[in-house]
């Protein structure tokens, strides 16, 4: 069956679609899609969840069936952050939740976790493919050979900061047709407007935090899923963040950026392990 959809009001207004695919009892997983994704890319995961999670996801604000504010500063990780506190004080208001998130969900869940603000509202975390920026920020410092190998990777970025070209090219075409050439990718339930609203991400954030990044902590016992032919996001980026988050468990996986779409059967055997180890620790 298809999830059932609802919509929760972020603190500035903006509309957020959630979907929610039931069993409404046990504990609460919450899905985070990454760029250019929206939630719908969860679908295969979420049913395979669906019997031991209430499994929920929601499309980023300029996403999928959420609002898709005009400015830029909208795109904020604080605001980001209002929107997965509207979606979990909505429904799960009196337990905390797990989190498994992807890109650039990941990067947004990074933020979260470790917000102090948060920390009595997560319960696990999962990230695939997906840094801290405050993290990034302090690896790129090192200015050794992991930290270039992460700069020759990242030249997207550098891209999409670009004015109107980038847009253009999603919008002709020839977007699709580089980035398929890194990784072939299944585009299908994507919409123009979650390429060209999501690069406002990347404008409202990266930059500011790559140059000044804040030392970010948790103590959330986390999932550090790597899949080691990731063209974007190497291995080092993800995992190396001992220094921020102690609980940390590490995955270098087999497959590419895309493995919530190409492999979701191992994406939910890893939560269900790492939800396990966190009961097992008595969290």
């Amino acid at each position: 069956m298809p999830p059932s959809t609802s919509t929760t009001t972020s603190r500035d207004g903006t509309r957020i679609a959630v979907y929610d695919y039931g069993n409404a009892e046990a504990p609460v997983l919450i899905c985070i899609h990454g760029y250019p994704d929206n939630a719908a890319m969860w679908g295969p995961v979420a049913k395979l969840l669906a019997d031991d999670f209430h499994v929920l996801a929601y499309d980023v604000r300029g996403a999928g069936e959420s609002d898709q504010p005009g400015s830029t500063a909208a795109y904020a990780l604080d605001r980001l952050q209002e929107d997965f506190r509207a979606v979990i004080d909505q429904v799960a208001a009196e337990r905390p939740v797990h989190v498994l998130a992807h890109d650039w969900g990941s990067i947004q869940a990074w933020h979260f976790v470790t917000d102090p603000a948060l920390t009595d509202r997560i319960a696990s975390f999962t990230s695939i493919s997906g840094p801290s920026l405050d993290h990034a920020g302090y690896f790129l410092r090192r200015r050794n050979q992991a930290a270039l190998r992460q700069l020759l990777h990242s030249w997207y970025i550098f891209y999409f900061h670009l004015p109107w070209f980038p847009e253009l090219a999603w919008r002709k075409g020839w977007a699709y047709r580089v980035f398929d050439r890194l990784e072939k990718q299944d585009a299908d339930g994507r919409s123009i407007g979650d390429y060209v609203n999501g690069m406002k991400l990347y404008r409202a954030n990266v930059v500011s935090r790559l140059i000044r990044p804040a030392q970010r902590r948790t103590e959330v016992r986390v999932l550090a899923v790597s899949p080691e032919d990731d063209p974007f996001v190497t291995t080092p980026l993800q995992t190396e963040v001992t220094r921020w988050a102690p609980n940390v468990t590490v995955k270098v996986i087999r497959g590419g950026h895309w493995i919530p779409r190409n492999n979701p059967g191992l994406v939910a055997e890893l939560v269900r392990e790492h939800t396990r180890e966190v009961a097992g620790w008595g969290t």
